[in-house]
């Protein structure tokens, strides 16, 4: 705790701080005037006596040490410590954004390290952690669609909710993508922002779902949302383990992917199509939509500070206090 809080201290005055070097310089007067003080004769006839030592021969340094932290508190307060606190205060229009992102069962291929799935989530964090002053929500699909996360500015949110996104989150199989891109442009169509984006990450195979990829297309193209489509994966072909009567076999596979159908939504709702064939490809991808989708945010930064010299005064006064009673007192000296 204490540490803590001397990560958060800054010094309004700090090379009053270099007048700590006098407390050396005091406590090496104080040991040599204690040396002056001893008894330059011995009387040997009292040698053999043992010396006493009482409570008050113990302390008998208490008083000094108590002035010399009372002074260290003098100095540390002159040096004005003060607590920094640190405010942001954007200015301007954000845009408001939907991740739209398949999950389905062929996300899982692993022409991406380690999957398609996951190297997306891992690229998507980095770009939502890039924008500054924008709305964002997180819509995943695969048969059905769900709003995994509303429009929001609280960005740990957002965060939070992509790295939980697992695959067979919706139990029913199947690549929706009409049925995603209606719910996602259902969450922005009644906002007031100028700017609305929806970036749909898939492998482009449309399969199942309520809504087909066209109406919404239509829907989005209706209320002003622009589309940036990502086409994630290849058409190479893959090895992959399957269960057979002979027992389990190597098998190649060729991933499928379409892309025709992702270029003409990006095509028809103003946005613009990518392919993406590693994780590499992906990043880029998303360098390329921050570029393109710039937000009109002024963040301004203040940084307060409220003092904190005032309780470093009061214990530099009750030490001094407490010094001068058992000076005066218990350590009182007689001639």
């Amino acid at each position: 705790m204490l540490y803590e809080w001397f990560q958060n201290i800054t010094f309004a005055w700090p090379q009053a701080l270099g007048l700590l070097l006098v407390l050396p310089i005091l406590a090496y007067w104080y040991w040599r005037n204690i040396q002056q003080r001893q008894p330059s004769m011995l009387v040997t006839t009292t040698n053999f006596i043992s010396e006493i030592r009482s409570f008050k021969t113990w302390f008998r340094h208490f008083p000094f040490v108590l002035r010399c932290i009372a002074l260290a508190c003098l100095i540390v307060a002159v040096a004005r410590p003060q607590h920094k606190y640190t405010e942001q205060q954007t200015e301007g229009e954000g845009i408001d954004i939907i991740l739209c992102i398949d999950i389905s069962g062929s996300m899982n291929e692993k022409d991406f390290l380690p999957n398609r799935l996951e190297a997306s989530k891992e690229v998507a964090l980095n770009f939502i952690n890039e924008r500054v002053g924008d709305r964002m929500g997180v819509v995943i699909f695969s048969r059905q669609s769900f709003t995994l996360c509303p429009l929001t500015t609280d960005k740990n949110t957002v965060l939070a909710q992509v790295n939980n996104i697992r695959s067979g989150y919706l139990e029913e199989e199947g690549t929706a993508i009409g049925s995603g891109l209606a719910t996602s442009v259902d969450r922005l169509k009644d906002q007031k922002t100028k700017s609305k984006i929806i970036i749909l990450l898939t492998d482009g195979v449309d399969y199942g779902g309520m809504i087909p990829p066209d109406i919404a297309k239509e829907m989005a193209k209706l209320y002003g949302i622009k589309v940036y489509t990502i086409g994630v994966g290849s058409d190479k072909e893959v090895d992959e383990q399957v269960d057979t009567p002979q027992g389990r076999m190597q098998n190649r596979k060729k991933l499928e992917f379409n892309e025709t159908l992702l270029q003409d939504i990006a095509r028809e709702t103003g946005g613009q199509y990518f392919h993406a064939v590693d994780k590499e490809g992906l990043k880029k991808v998303y360098a390329s939509i921050n570029q393109l989708e710039k937000t009109k945010i002024q963040v301004t930064t203040y940084d307060r500070y409220t003092e904190q010299f005032f309780p470093f005064v009061l214990a530099a006064v009750v030490l001094l206090l407490l010094e001068m009673i058992l000076r005066y007192t218990m350590f009182r000296r007689f001639p």
